[in-house]
C-alpha cells in the first residue's frame, strides 16, 4: 500500500499588490467581472485557527501543534473588517458570511457582528449576515450573536454516528455537544434572513467516499421535517493539503440516489441567482414538495460545476481578496489600507480593478481535464485560510 504524502507548505500563498488603477472606480453597486458576474457575496475569514482537524480541510499531519499560525497583529482589526466591508456593499454585495478556521475561536466575535449588522446596502436594506461553524462552540455564543446581529448561521455536521463524526473531526469530539450547538441556535432565531422571514438554518456534510457515505440517509432522517436544510457537498480539491483524490469524490447524483432509495424527492427551483446548492424538496404523498418537510441540497462543485454565475469574494484574515475557492493568488487590501493608507475611495477603485479582471472559472477547466490530470493543478490556498 503507498502512503499518503502531504506536502509541508505553508497555505499563505504570496499576494500581489493592490494597485491603483490609472482612472477611478466609484462604487455604484453595478460592479461585474470579466465575465459578466456581479459582486453579490463576500466570506470573511476571521481567523486562521481550528479547533477540529478535518482531513479533507485541515489534516493534523501538517496543522500540528508546531505549525504557525499568523500573529494577532498582522490579522485585520474588527474596524479595518468593518471599513473593507463598507466598500464592498457599495460594490454591490449584499451578504456578507463570517468564516475561518472556526470564527467562533476569535475573541468577542460579536463585536464584529454588531458593526456588521449597522451597515446598509445603497437602496438603504440591512445584509444578509451569515456564519459558517463547526458548532463546537455554538451552544454558548448562540443568543450572544443573535442579539449582535447575525441573522443565520450553517453548521458543519459530517455525520451524526458518534465514531463516523469523531473519525472525520479527528480531535474525539462528540456529535452529541454540535447537536446541542444546533438546537440553542434555534432556539436563538438564527435561521431568519434580513427581513427577518424564517429561512432555517443549514447543516453542511462533506461527503468522503470511504468514510461517511453510510451517514446520508441517517442524516437525512434526522433533518427531515426539522425546519433545517441539509445540505451535501462533495469532498473538494481546494488546497495542497487535503490529500484529494477524485476516487473518494461521491457525486450529487449519486447522494440524491441514495435518499431516493426512502424519501421521494422532487427538484426545486434555486432561490436566487449564484446560488451554490441545487435544491432537492421532500415530496407528500401526492409527489408534491412538502415544504412542512423541508428540503435538502446538493453542492456539486467537482462533478457539476457552477462557476459561470459565481458571484462571491473572499476576505483572508490578514486582509487579501481571493476571486474563488480555488484560488492560486489574492490581491493584498491590508496594505492599501494600513501601510499605504489609502482612503476609501482608493480601495474602491483597487477593488474594482480586481473584480473587473475577474475571469476565474476553476471547476469548469477542471472538468475539462482526465481524470488522472485532475488532482494535480498546482498550488492553490488553503481552504481553512479563506473559508469555505
Amino acid at each position: 500500500m503507498s502512503e499518503r504524502v502531504i506536502p509541508l507548505v505553508d497555505q499563505r500563498l504570496r499576494a500581489l499588490p493592490a494597485l491603483l488603477p490609472s482612472h477611478a472606480i466609484a462604487a455604484n453597486g453595478l460592479l461585474s467581472d470579466g465575465l459578466g458576474r456581479p459582486l453579490h457575496d463576500l466570506r470573511i475569514s476571521v481567523t486562521d485557527k481550528c479547533n477540529f482537524r478535518c482531513n479533507y480541510c485541515m489534516p493534523k499531519e501538517v496543522f500540528n501543534k508546531d505549525y504557525a499560525y499568523l500573529p494577532h497583529s498582522d490579522l485585520l482589526s474588527f474596524e479595518e473588517i468593518t471599513r473593507l466591508a463598507r466598500v464592498f456593499v457599495a460594490h454591490g454585495v449584499q451578504k456578507i458570511r463570517l468564516t475561518g478556521g472556526e470564527p467562533l475561536l476569535r475573541k468577542n466575535l460579536e463585536i464584529l457582528v454588531a458593526q456588521l449588522a449597522e451597515l446598509r446596502t445603497p437602496e438603504g436594506l440591512p445584509l444578509d449576515l451569515t456564519l459558517t461553524t463547526n458548532g463546537s462552540l455554538l451552544a454558548r455564543k448562540a443568543h450572544i450573536l443573535k442579539d449582535a446581529g447575525l441573522n443565520r448561521v450553517t453548521v458543519s455536521l459530517d455525520g451524526l454516528d458518534d465514531a463516523v463524526f469523531r473519525q472525520m473531526n479527528d480531535v474525539d469530539f462528540p456529535v452529541a455537544s454540535v447537536l446541542e450547538g444546533i438546537e440553542a441556535a434555534k432556539a436563538a432565531g438564527l435561521g431568519l434572513d434580513a427581513q427577518g422571514r424564517w429561512s432555517g438554518l443549514k447543516i453542511n456534510m462533506v461527503v468522503k467516499r470511504s468514510t461517511n457515505v453510510d451517514q446520508i440517509l441517517p442524516m437525512a432522517r434526522h433533518f427531515r421535517g426539522s425546519g433545517m436544510t441539509l445540505r451535501f457537498i462533495e469532498y473538494m480539491d481546494v488546497g495542497a493539503t487535503n490529500g484529494w483524490c477524485m476516487d473518494e469524490v461521491l457525486p450529487s447524483a449519486d447522494v440524491i440516489r441514495h435518499i431516493q432509495q426512502e424519501f421521494a424527492l422532487v427538484p426545486l427551483e434555486p432561490n436566487s441567482t449564484g446560488e451554490t446548492a441545487q435544491r432537492w424538496g421532500y415530496a407528500n404523498a401526492h409527489g408534491e414538495f412538502d415544504p412542512n418537510l423541508g428540503e435538502v441540497g446538493v453542492i456539486s462543485s467537482v462533478t457539476q460545476a457552477f462557476c459561470s454565475d459565481c458571484n462571491r469574494a473572499r476576505l483572508s484574515t490578514e486582509g487579501k481578496l481571493y476571486l474563488c475557492l480555488f484560488a492560486s493568488q489574492g490581491w493584498d487590501l491590508r496594505e492599501l489600507m494600513r501601510d499605504k493608507q489609502g482612503s476609501d475611495a482608493d480601495l474602491a477603485s483597487a477593488i474594482g480593478h480586481i473584480w473587473q479582471g475577474r475571469t476565474d472559472r476553476y471547476s469548469e477547466l477542471r472538468a475539462l481535464l482526465p481524470a488522472e490530470q485532475q488532482a494535480a493543478q498546482g498550488r492553490r490556498v488553503e481552504m481553512s485560510y479563506i473559508g469555505g
